[in-house]
Parts: C-alpha cells; sequence; structure tokens
C-alpha cells in the first residue's frame, strides 16, 4: 500500500466513511503477502461488504496454506471457517495453529477471537437444522458449524425421514419459532417439502447423494426439491450444508436485528411479539392509506 493510499484511507475514517476496524481491515488487505499466501489473496473487506468474513474451501490447498489464511483473518479480528477439511489435514493444520476446533463429521474447523466466545447465539437468531437420515450428518452437521461461526443458534433435529411420518410431527415444537430451517435429505427428497409445509418460514432444502443407484449421486433428491410445491422451500446444491447454513443464517441475523431494533423503539416487549410488529405496522398503513384516499 501506498502512503496515498494509506493517506486517502485516513481521511476517509476521519470523515466518518470508515471504522477503525475497517481501516484496519484494508491496511492489512494492502499490507504484503506471507510465504504462505503466494497464491491466496485474503478478502479483508469481505465482512464489512458482506456481514461475514471470507470463509475458506480446503479442498485442494495445502496445510500450509490454510494456516496461513486463517492467520491473515485472525489477525484482523475476524472468526475463521474452514470447510472440507479431513482428518489428516486437520491434524497438520492443527500443529501449524493451534487452537483449533475441528468437527470431524462436518469436516470443518473453526477458530474465534478472544472477543467473539462471549456472543450470545440467542441475540444473533435461531435455526433449525433437520436432517432425514443419520447417513446426512456430514451435511448437517457442515450446515451447523457454519451458523455457530455466524454466531447464530443452530437447533438439531436428527432422523426424521418420510419413511417415519410419525416422527416429524413429534418434534415440531422444536422449531416452530425458527427464523429459518435447513433441511438435509437424500434418497428422494422429500423431507424439505413436508417441513415446508408446516412452518411459516424459509426452508433451505439441500439434496444429499445418499441412495441406491437411480439417486444419481444426489440428483434425483435434487430434482425433487426444485419441483417441490411448497411455496417455502428453496433448494442449493447437491451436499451444500455450508450453503444452506450460511443463507439461513443471514435471515436468522436479520430477523433478530429487526426484533432487537423494534423492541428498542419500544413497539414490542418480546421476541414473538416483535414478530408481529411489522405485520401490524403494515396493517396501520394500509388503514391510514385507505382513509386518506377517501
Amino acid at each position: 500500500m501506498t502512503a496515498d493510499e494509506l493517506t486517502a484511507l485516513a481521511q476517509r475514517m476521519l470523515a466518518g466513511e470508515l471504522s477503525p476496524d475497517d481501516l484496519r481491515a484494508q491496511i492489512l488487505a494492502g499490507a504484503d503477502q506471507p510465504p504462505g499466501l503466494a497464491h491466496a489473496t485474503v478478502d479483508l473487506d469481505r465482512r464489512r461488504r458482506c456481514g461475514f468474513p471470507e470463509v475458506i474451501y480446503g479442498e485442494g490447498k495445502a496445510p500450509e496454506t490454510v494456516a496461513a489464511i486463517a492467520e491473515r483473518l485472525l489477525a484482523a479480528d475476524q472468526r475463521v471457517l474452514a470447510t472440507r477439511i479431513d482428518a489428516d489435514k486437520a491434524a497438520a493444520i492443527a500443529a501449524l495453529l493451534p487452537g483449533l476446533a475441528y468437527n470431524p463429521i462436518a469436516r470443518t474447523l473453526r477458530i474465534d477471537p478472544v472477543d467473539a466466545a462471549a456472543d450470545d447465539a440467542r441475540e444473533h437468531g435461531r435455526v433449525a437444522v433437520v436432517a432425514a437420515g443419520t447417513s446426512d450428518l456430514p451435511v448437517a452437521e457442515e450446515a451447523r458449524e457454519t451458523l455457530a461461526w455466524m454466531g447464530v443458534e443452530a437447533v438439531a433435529v436428527d432422523d426424521v425421514g418420510v419413511a417415519g411420518p410419525h416422527r416429524l410431527p413429534e418434534r415440531l415444537h422444536e422449531f416452530a419459532n425458527a427464523d429459518a430451517i435447513v433441511v438435509v435429505a437424500g434418497m428422494e427428497g422429500a423431507l424439505p417439502s413436508v417441513v415446508g409445509g408446516y412452518v411459516p418460514c424459509p426452508v433451505f432444502a439441500v439434496p444429499t447423494g445418499v441412495g441406491y443407484g437411480a439417486n444419481l449421486g444426489g440428483v434425483a433428491a435434487l430434482l425433487a426439491m426444485l419441483n417441490s410445491c411448497a411455496s417455502n422451500v428453496a433448494v442449493v446444491n447437491i451436499d451444500a450444508g455450508f450453503k444452506a447454513g450460511y443463507l439461513a443464517g443471514l435471515v436468522a441475523t436479520r430477523a433478530a436485528a429487526a426484533r432487537r431494533e423494534s423492541a428498542s423503539a419500544g413497539q414490542c416487549e418480546t421476541g414473538a411479539s416483535c414478530a408481529t410488529a411489522p405485520q401490524q405496522q403494515v396493517a396501520v398503513r394500509t388503514a391510514h392509506h385507505t382513509e386518506n384516499s377517501h
């Protein structure tokens, strides 16, 4: 980073266009890359633009590269999430970078800055992650780890596939107040449509490759989910637990922020009443408009 570029950033901070944290991130982003990052450019500005830091996709990356990217993120006080990390690679990364939390089922690793560890997940919304069968757990766990990294409470509802139709209704109360739901299923991929018929929130469906020959590695479940008759179901790629978790987390964090804003404005006192406040406001505005139009 040149002196002129640094001066311009400082002027933007003084003008209120950048926070001190944003200034620091941009300075770090413009600094010389350490040796382990010869083939990677870490996007330290992504948290400012998108709300959450860059995520490390682990497949095809050497342990040294993953560790170097993680160190760069941590130096900027940003949370670290790496996906698709097998056990051998995780052990090699742990030798280079202590303090990581590895989930062997999800094949993810996380490292949180010290100040992030005190976050209350309830402040950032609530998402249910529903798995049709235990064979779908690796994908469901990837979604849950993503939500944990985002600071969102994740409710696990496992093994409630349609082959045992009594199981889902028995557990509906566990995610009745979820801001969004992730549903993971292989085979014929029927579960997301069933869940969608019970809930008033977005359902992010994740097809998995679990199943026999005509499952076609998850294509059968993908096509079934894309043709869901439940209007609140959206579909991500095969085995994309991270993508579904991230999307659901964005919904949850924005919903939680709206509840906090409503509560601070004195419009509601509880999360349940906050959830209905926007609808009440729309009704009031509509009635007011009708009166004025006569």
